[in-house]
């Protein structure tokens, strides 16, 4: 069994410019995080480039890679050298007109531990991922690795509480989020504060609902999307770990890309959970709705 005690790292990065410099620059966190006493890492969602969603363009097609290939080679090959687990996310190329936005989770012997497909596909100004994306066929299944079970979402899939649910109903230990979100710079304070607060809140929210310790992984700086319907995103950064109860445990601010290492403890679960049992409580009898669209 995995020690309850883990030692958790956030990757929080701006664009580099270029996949090597992006996965450089991954790995370099990677190992400063490893010295650090991190035996988990966490990557933010499409780590090797800038966030391309927005803007529609075949050719940006090009950017994508199978599963297994170059990058989880690379991260394979670290999470093996450092002996610690790295999740990472994945503009994948599955067949030809076929494309995911995919995590992937390395073990600590190099393995591939787990694939999952974000589920949650948006389409609104400065996201548009449905012209990429197909959603994901996996389902909410966590990754069993070294170091525990592992329930993973991406993006947009974490404003939704039925994903985390079936995480947590599946057995997962930690739930982590690799993410890409930020603020139309012409968007007013108040607003920009606002959106923010709401991201946070939803999130911590999954952490009280099902008793599980949370790790939200963001990009952070502007990036151009000329022509579009915004002039382009300033990602807010924010990246942190909360606890069981929604306890902030570790948070990076809106300004600049961040090594964010904090040790968590898996039996706040159990503790957590036996005075706010509330997967005892819940109506599974009552719940049917929940499987339509609307009720009308």
């Amino acid at each position: 069994m995995p020690s309850s005690s883990l030692t958790l790292a956030l990757v929080q990065q701006s664009d580099q410019g270029s996949p090597k410099a992006n996965l450089d620059d991954c790995e370099a966190a990677i190992r400063a995080a490893s010295i650090r006493g991190a035996n988990l890492v966490l990557l933010q969602e499409l780590h090797n480039g800038p966030y391309f969603c927005q803007t529609e363009d075949p050719d940006l097609f090009d950017m994508a890679e199978p599963i297994p290939g170059p990058t989880t080679e690379r991260l394979s090959a670290l999470a093996r050298e450092l002996e610690l687990v790295i999740v990472g996310s994945l503009f994948e190329r599955r067949a030809a007109g076929l494309y995911h936005n995919t995590a992937v989770v390395i073990d600590t012997d190099g393995s591939l531990a787990g694939i999952y497909r974000k589920m949650h596909v948006p389409d609104a100004p400065g996201y548009y991922e449905k012209f990429y994306f197909t959603p994901g066929d996996l389902d909410f299944n966590p990754v069993d690795t070294a170091v525990g079970r592992l329930g993973i979402l991406i993006g947009w899939d974490q404003w939704f509480p039925e994903a985390a649910r079936s995480l947590a109903l599946a057995g997962a230990q930690i739930l982590l989020y690799p993410s890409v979100i930020g603020w139309n710079p012409s968007d007013a304070s108040e607003e920009q504060a606002r959106q923010l607060d709401a991201w946070m809140t939803i999130q911590r929210g999954h952490a009280i609902a099902n008793g599980l310790h949370l790790a939200a992984c963001n990009r952070v700086g502007f990036e151009p999307a000329s022509g579009e319907a915004t002039s382009g995103t300033r990602f807010w950064g924010n990246s942190f770990v909360c606890g069981t109860q929604g306890e902030i445990l570790a948070q990076a601010d809106d300004q600049s890309p961040k090594l964010l290492v904090t040790e968590i403890d898996l039996d706040r679960t159990e503790q957590t959970r036996r005075i706010q049992p509330f997967l005892r409580d819940r109506r599974v009898d009552a719940y049917d709705d929940l499987t339509l669209r609307y009720r009308d």
